[in-house]
């Protein structure tokens, strides 16, 4: 037995010992704490590299070693590869890529910071960091590879934000902590098994940009009651919604062209509605035996005759025309769009529908590296946002512009102890026809260009809320000059 144990451990470090690769230097940070890095892009840039890390991490944003300074890029593939006694790690904002397998069984990990330089998460990049409870993805993010939060089951909230434009396969398998998740309006696929086994989730809002849902994308999710498959959906993967036991009933839109073997299995749906004007053949195991034997299957008027025709419909025992119980068509109402105050150092949204949760990105043109020695800084943040509700399509995006604007002639924007000056923030919304200006000092005059120079609209600044009438239409850029600052606006 003793020797068993013994091959077993050799054999259990001649695995981790594969994992780790010399490192081109190794240097401390700040605070003492010895990383590794590589060179990369024709060793002008670094990454870090393997190295067995533990406690808190904090990487900086660049690099001294032998009088050259770089600039940290990117964190290597298996960077942190099993780091268990890794607690936290701060991620600098010159990194743009995250490795695949980067934080792979970093069980101990509880927080990690991701900038808003990162635009890519890659393969397994937190596989098995069952530590983590709430991740916050910057909205400069476009993919999440594929396991990249697999077994993360200690996590309960995800923050996906809407420059995500694919979820990877088993992206979050298995995070069986998430009640809820809200995947944004730039989603265009949904991976195989990505949200498998996440066996907590009630409610799932797919919005209405998604096309396809992978195979067993949902699967085994048996605390889902309700999901909208919106009309955007051409195919639904084999064992898309299976086992998902708490389902009572779906409606498949018309702009469903294929739905995959086993797609429901394992769920017995009482009711069942499909909107497909043509219906086309699905595997006869699509739906579980006791939802063909007991559901109601209600289809378009005029094609019940088509429906016990084709295979893999013909098979319900109960079909009806009509659209299910209540006798009417089932629309998805969109949430209403939101709206953007602010005050008292705080941004407020707000939206009408009851239960609405506000999505918004707020970027800084200021937030950025530079290669110069002089860096003027603009004090503008622009501000997108959209609303979301269980059962509802995402609303529309509704835009603002917020700059602080110098009560003249003092400091923009600056409050520390070198210079404190008054300055007005100003929240400016602008849709076709209209620019809406609040926060400005009464009397301020406003001028309004369009992107030749040319004025189209001008005020003065009044108590409360200015409407200002242009003549720009929805998707015009605008410069509103207001004081002596200029700042330039999308209309609506």
């Amino acid at each position: 037995m003793k020797k068993q144990l013994l091959f077993f451990c050799a054999m259990l470090l001649s695995m981790y010992s594969s994992k780790v690769s010399a490192a081109n230097i190794a240097v401390e940070n700040a605070d003492g704490v010895t990383i590794c890095y590589n060179y990369i892009n024709d060793n002008t840039e670094l990454e870090v590299a393997r190295k067995n890390y533990s406690g808190s991490v904090v990487i900086p944003d660049e690099v001294t070693y032998m009088n050259r300074t770089r600039k940290v890029t990117r964190i290597g593939a298996e960077a942190f590869y099993y780091c268990y006694g890794l607690t936290s790690v701060t991620i600098p904002n010159s990194v743009t890529s995250i490795g695949a397998e980067a934080f792979y069984n970093c069980y101990g990990l509880t927080s990690v910071t991701i900038p808003n330089s990162v635009t890519s998460i890659g393969d397994g990049a937190f596989q098995g960091c069952y530590g983590l409870t709430s991740v916050t993805i910057p909205n400069s993010v476009t993919s999440i590879g594929a396991e990249a939060f697999y077994n993360c089951y200690g996590l309960t909230s995800v923050t996906i934000p809407n420059s995500v434009t694919s979820i990877g396969a088993e992206a979050f398998y298995n995070c069986y902590g998430l009640t809820s998740v809200t995947i944004p309006n730039s989603v265009t696929s949904i991976g195989d098994y990505a949200f498998q086994g996440c066996s907590r989730l009630t409610s799932v809002t797919i919005p209405n940009s998604v096309t396809s849902i992978g195979d067993g994308a949902f699967q085994e999710c048996r605390g889902l009651t309700s999901v909208t498959i919106p009309n955007s959906v051409t195919s639904i993967g084999n064992g898309a919604f299976s086992y998902c036991i708490s389902l009572t009933s779906v409606t498949i839109p018309n702009s469903v062209t294929s739905i995959g073997g086993g797609a429901f299995d394992g769920v017995d749906l009482p009711t069942v509605v499909s909107l497909i004007q043509e219906p086309f053949g699905i595997s006869g195991v699509t739906f579980s035996k006791n939802t063909f034997a007991n559901a109601t299957l209600y289809v378009p008027s005029g094609t019940i005759d088509k429906y016990k025709a084709t295979e893999g419909w013909k098979q319900f025992s109960f079909i009806e025309e009509g659209s299910g119980p209540g006798g009417e068509v089932p629309v998805t109402k969109k949430c209403e769009k939101p709206t953007i105050s602010y005050a008292d150092g705080k941004l407020t949204f707000s939206c009408a529908t009851e239960g609405a949760t506000c999505q918004s990105i707020i970027s800084d043109d200021d937030i950025r590296s530079y290669s110069v020695n002089e860096v003027q800084l603009g004090v503008t943040y622009h501000i997108s946002v959209y609303a979301t509700c269980a059962g509802y399509e995402s609303s529309e995006t509704a835009e603002a512009t917020l700059c602080w604007v110098e009560a003249s002639p003092k400091s923009e924007g600056l409050q520390n102890s070198i210079a404190s000056m008054p300055s007005h923030a100003v929240l400016i919304q602008g849709s076709a026809g209209q620019l809406s200006i609040s926060g400005a000092e009464a009397g301020t005059p406003i001028s309004i260009y369009d992107a030749s120079g040319r004025m189209v609209g001008s005020a003065k600044a009044s108590d409360g809320m200015t409407h200002v009438s242009t003549t720009l239409s929805t998707g015009d850029i605008g410069i509103v000059k207001l004081g002596g600052k200029a700042i330039k606006v999308v209309m609506q």
